[in-house]
Parts: C-alpha cells; structure tokens; sequence
C-alpha cells in the first residue's frame, strides 16, 4: 500500500513539474519594442496619412496571415518570430487605434524609414520621431503603473532595431543628390551617429539591452540588380550601393561596443546580415531557395520594382523557392531563417550575445 502511494506521489510531482513554469522560461516574461523600416514595420504605415505606399494589398500576407496586415512580406517578419520564441504575442503597432496594451512591447517601425531625418522625410515616421512616439508611451506606461514597475519593465525588455538600409538605398532610388554633398565615410558617421543618439535616449528612460542587425549587401536585392540592368546593361550587384553597407557593418559594431565601456548595465546583440545573406545568395540550394536575384513578386527586369499588388504585376506560383518576396524585402520563410540565428545563433553569426541571452539576461 506504502510503495502504491508513493508511486501516486511520484507521478503527481512529475506531472506538477511538467505544469509549474520553471526559471527557463523567466524570458518570456520580458517586453519587446521595435523600431526601424519596413523589415520590421507590422503595419503602422497603414496609419500614416501621407503617400507614402500602403502594403495593405494582396498578395503581402498571403502565407500566413491569409490577408494582408501592412507587413512587407508574404508573411510573418523578423520580430514576430522573436517573440513567437520569447513567448510573447504578436507586439501591438504603435499606431494602431485604441491600443494601449504596452506591457508587452510595441512596435514603432516604419515602412521607408531611415535613421536620417532627410530619409524619405515627411512620408514616414523616421528613427527621431519613432524615439518621441516611444518617450510618450513611456509616459502612459507611468502614469497607468507608476514609475517603479515601468522602471522594472523596461529595464528587462529588449529593444530592436532594423534601421539603415533606406539612408543608403533612397539616394539611389530617388536620384538625391544627399550623397553627393557629403563623402562615404562622413555620411556613414552621420547614420551611425543617429542610431547611437536613440539608443543612448533609450537607455536614459530605462532600457539596457538592445538588438541590431548589420546590413544585407544593399547592392544585391532585385530592386539594386534591376538598377544595375537600367543605368549599364550588367545584371550583377550594384557595387556602390554595397561599399555604403560594408561601410556600416564595420563601423555599427565599434560604436555599439563604445556605448557599452561608456553606459553602465547596457548589454547588446549584433546579428551578422551580411554574412548570412551572403551565405544564402552564393549557394541558395544549400538553405532551401532556388531564387535569390528575382522577386516572387513585382514586375520589371527580376521583378524589382517595388509595385507588388499594384495594377500590373506579376507573382511566382511557388513563394517557398524565393529569398526575395519584392524588389527589396524577405519572405516568411527568409524572415524564419534570419529571426532563428538572431534568436540562438552562435558566436560567428550574432555577438557578443544572442536575443536569446538577452531576454534571458
């Protein structure tokens, strides 16, 4: 009778230990707040009231979400993964009306944005005004918990960014001629001088652990190869616009590593881009592509520009097969590969810690 009982107890304490949530999974406890482009914009452009173009049209979040959501992709972006695997929900869009869930996190990012104020100015919701828009959720936050627990949560959250790829880009999309008055090297201090100003703002309202990704090769998506096709004929990547992003990838690491011998309790994640994707265009098969130089969908030479579910496009039968989903930005299933090194990729792809670490820290 004494072992039938203790075999009960055993078996109630085996399945109590499989209820109770272990220390494991503290992270999923932690916020996430999101700012930058449209790699990482969910849909707050739909809200903006300017021209810029509103990717609430089919076929964006035809994979996943079965209709689309304003996220620039067939499906789920970079940020929804990350906090599918920190045990998040999907994080609420800043704009969105009548939100006011911020305990989770927010998403601030906008479609087109740039850390330069110039950036496709007045169109979209740059770095700065993403800071102010989070300053103001801030004190919401304080006003409906009081400054202790806000302090708590967002010194625990973790805030990501995917910011650049457009100073670089629009000036060559555009015909500016923003480039010109300044040299490479100068105009690269003045991006990385910007996201550097919003992270150290960030951590004066409380936060201290941060996540960026170097840049993709800017020169190689279709929107840059067809470019290429128009201005000489070549079909190659537009190396100009790659020196731009190989300028960035070497000076992001140094200034993030700056900020961290200068602000106490800051820690942070660079996720290596550029390799990755790089990785990927030169041997597509070995990660599960066939098509890394064309979109899934657009039209024009590799279906590069970006007018995907505009009046005249065109879209491939098989979105699994390609990297690209338009002339610039990642399918769901890029988006998955990327979102899983940044989570819990090893040192040669993300350091000095993955995001994984970091919610955990």
């Amino acid at each position: 009778m004494g072992s039938s009982r203790s075999n009960i107890l055993c078996f109630l304490m085996l399945c109590a230990s499989f209820l109770v949530p272990t220390s494991r999974h503290s992270y999923s406890h932690g916020a996430l707040f999101i700012f930058g482009d449209s790699f990482y914009d969910a849909g707050n452009n739909i809200y903006l009231n300017t021209n810029i173009p509103k990717l609430n049209i089919f076929p964006y979040g035809e994979t996943y979400f079965k209709h689309p959501t304003g996220r620039a992709s067939d499906g789920r972006l970079i940020p929804d993964f990350i906090s599918e695997f920190a045990k998040l929900p999907l994080i609420p869009l800043y704009l969105l009306p009548g939100n006011n869930q911020f305990t989770n996190g927010v998403n601030f990012a906008s479609g087109g944005a740039g850390a330069l104020v110039e950036t496709n100015q007045g169109l979209i919701m740059d770095l700065k005004t993403q800071l102010s828009n989070f300053k103001n959720m801030e004190k919401q936050l304080r006003q409906k918990l009081g400054a202790s627990e806000v302090k708590t949560l967002l010194s625990t959250a973790v805030y990501m960014f995917s910011i650049g790829s457009n100073d670089y880009l629009v000036p060559f999309i555009t015909n500016s001629t923003l480039l010109q008055s300044y040299s490479k090297k100068e105009y690269v201090k003045m991006v990385i001088g910007n996201i550097t100003t919003v992270i150290q703002e960030i951590y004066k309202i409380g936060g201290r652990k941060f996540g960026l990704s170097k840049l993709l090769p800017l020169g190689c998506p279709p929107i840059s190869r067809a470019l290429e096709i128009v201005r000489t004929g070549g079909s190659g990547c537009m190396e100009e616009v790659t020196v731009l992003s190989k300028l960035h990838n070497r000076a992001l690491p140094k200034a993030l590593k700056e900020l961290k011998s200068q602000l106490k309790g800051y820690t942070y994640s660079i996720f290596d881009a550029y390799t990755a994707g790089t990785a990927i265009f030169n041997n597509p098969s070995k990660y599960g592509f066939e098509e890394v130089k064309m979109a899934c969908c657009g039209r024009g030479p590799l279906r590069g520009s970006i007018t995907c579910g505009q009046k005249v496009y065109q879209l491939c039968d098989n979105v699994s097969e390609y990297f690209f989903f338009d002339g610039i930005h990642p399918t769901e299933k890029a988006n998955y590969q990327f979102a899983k090194l940044m989570w819990d990729g090893s040192p040669e792809i993300v350091k000095p810690y993955n995001l994984k670490t970091l919610f955990e820290k």
